[in-house]
């Protein structure tokens, strides 16, 4: 099971990370970064069966989960949270390591390889580009700290079944109640988020006519670095356009579609396990580990 690790930000916020498998393994470790709104419990599955042979940090970011939130939400800014992912690897002497970044844990990933690549031994991007698609932020946009307070984890579920059926047809009810307990928890009798609301300003400057800015000299700085890229089929984040454009930079880039999912794959059947862990041992292999 895990282990809670907490360390402090350079600005002195309290960080959470759950730690899984072996410290000591001679393995390389895998950094598990989630989304915008996610915290580390989306990571729960792939990590315990990654930690099978190998250490596996998956953390919080500040304002989400278990980390302290920000009193001033300007903070929740990509080259802040990649700078706490970089302290967290240092404090928790878990670099170089091999980082799955989903979403905007990927956009950190791209941005921690253009100013410290030599902490990277191989990327995992699920589901995300150095091209964001407006459609998709708008969606996120309309639903990251504007959900009215579910009356119970039931009605949670429902909502994000609403929000989200679409991109993900083959979930079961139960599959919903789960992720409705990963995106809410229990706070003086009432469901509260797992978010700070105040991450809603971090889409604030993106519009119809204002898309999110492109990544393009961050990814290319990921050139020598191992890559795999999860899509999922049905997402309205990472297009088709955006992944050929990748190859053609990238020829030696791995890619897993995910059939019946949308954004972001879950990374929690043994079919897209499977393949991560394999990534894995090839850059194992690429180290000499």
């Amino acid at each position: 099971m895990a282990e809670s690790r907490f360390t402090t930000s350079q600005d002195g916020l309290r960080l959470h990370t759950l730690e899984y498998g072996d410290r000591h393994s001679p393995r390389l470790p895998v950094v598990c970064l989630p989304g915008l709104s996610r915290t580390a419990e989306d990571f729960t599955t792939l990590a315990m069966a990654l930690a099978a042979d190998r250490r596996v940090l998956a953390l919080d970011y500040r304002g989400r989960g278990r980390s302290d939130y920000d009193p001033n939400p300007e903070n929740y800014a990509i080259d802040v949270e990649a700078a706490d992912v970089m302290t967290v690897m240092a404090a928790l002497e878990a670099a170089p390591a091999i980082v799955v970044g989903t979403s905007r844990g990927g956009l950190i990933a791209m941005t921690m390889a253009k100013k410290k690549p030599e902490l990277l031994a191989g990327v995992v991007l699920n589901d995300i580009g150095p091209v964001v698609e407006t459609e998709g932020v708008l969606r996120i946009k309309g639903y990251v700290g504007k959900l009215p307070q579910p009356a119970s984890y039931r009605e949670a579920a429902e909502m994000l079944r609403r929000g989200s059926g679409d991109q993900f047809p083959n979930l079961t009810a139960a599959d919903w109640l789960a992720a409705a307990k990963r995106g809410w928890r229990e706070e003086g009798g009432r469901l509260v988020t797992t978010y700070d609301p105040a991450l809603a300003r971090t889409l604030d400057s993106v519009s119809a006519d204002k898309p999110f800015p492109t990544l393009w000299p961050e990814f290319d700085a990921m050139a020598q670095v191992p890559l795999l890229v999860v899509h999922g089929a049905n997402s309205d984040i990472l297009s088709t356009a955006t992944l050929t454009a990748m190859q053609a930079r990238r020829p030696d880039m791995e890619l897993l579609v995910v059939a019946d999912q949308g954004h972001a794959p879950l990374l929690a059947e043994p079919a897209t396990i499977r393949p991560i862990a394999a990534f894995a041992a090839k850059c194992d292999a690429l180290r000499g580990r």
